[in-house]
């Protein structure tokens, strides 16, 4: 059986005390933390910057998997990468020289993925599976935490697993949006690799319960 890697979303966290939230669910035994940065423009709501996550990259070893729902992510990536993150995710629905943009995100050594809103179809990237580390399944529609799973979204998990798959692609999937007890069985059989979840596991009386049932 593959292993399954949990990211917690800070976007569910107490910013008051964000890196105590980041150390609690790292002692619940997360191995990744996923970044929600939005720009108010992409997306209709605003959070952090690289500021913030230079200050908690001083608080954890972590992996920081940064997803930038942000207009222009060719103008700001560097500086999340100076930031401290190892994984930078943006969305295939940006107007910018995506290729250019992926070559850069890697040359400057680190991951690189791509985002797809609900609605985008695989075969949007289909071409750009073999340059990137991870695509990131959006199975709500971004901007906000706390939504429900569209499960009418399984199948696009699926056909990216078999593309994947098929074509020996050095690529992992990633879904993000509603994740939760049962939620998590059915990505995991779709065929996804990575978990995002936020409320489900940072409001949980126990985390670290609320962490390991996605695993069941």
């Amino acid at each position: 059986m593959k292993k399954i890697i949990i990211a917690p979303s800070i976007l569910s966290a107490n910013f008051a005390a964000l890196a105590q939230d980041v150390n609690m669910v790292e002692n619940a035994g997360a191995e990744w933390i996923h970044i929600d940065v939005m720009d108010g423009h992409f997306v209709a709501n605003i959070t952090i910057g690289p500021v913030v996550v230079k200050s908690l990259r001083k608080a954890t070893n972590l992996f920081f998997d940064a997803h930038l729902m942000i207009t222009n992510p060719e103008k700001y990536w560097l500086d999340f990468r100076k930031a401290g993150v190892n994984l930078i995710t943006f969305h295939d629905e940006v107007k910018c020289d995506k290729r250019r943009l992926i070559k850069d995100i890697k040359s400057s050594g680190i991951k690189v993925g791509i985002a797809i809103k609900p609605k985008t179809p695989v075969s949007k990237i289909k071409e750009l599976l073999p340059c990137i580390d991870l695509v990131l399944v959006m199975t709500v529609e971004p901007g906000f935490g706390g939504q429900s799973f569209m499960e009418d979204m399984t199948p696009k998990i699926k056909k990216l697993r078999q593309l994947i798959d098929e074509n020996k692609y050095n690529c992992i999937i990633e879904v993000d949006g509603g994740i939760n007890s049962r939620t998590s069985p059915i990505c995991i059989k779709a065929g996804a690799d990575v978990l995002v979840s936020g409320s489900y596991i940072l409001s949980a009386p126990n985390p670290s319960k609320a962490l390991k049932s996605l695993l069941i």
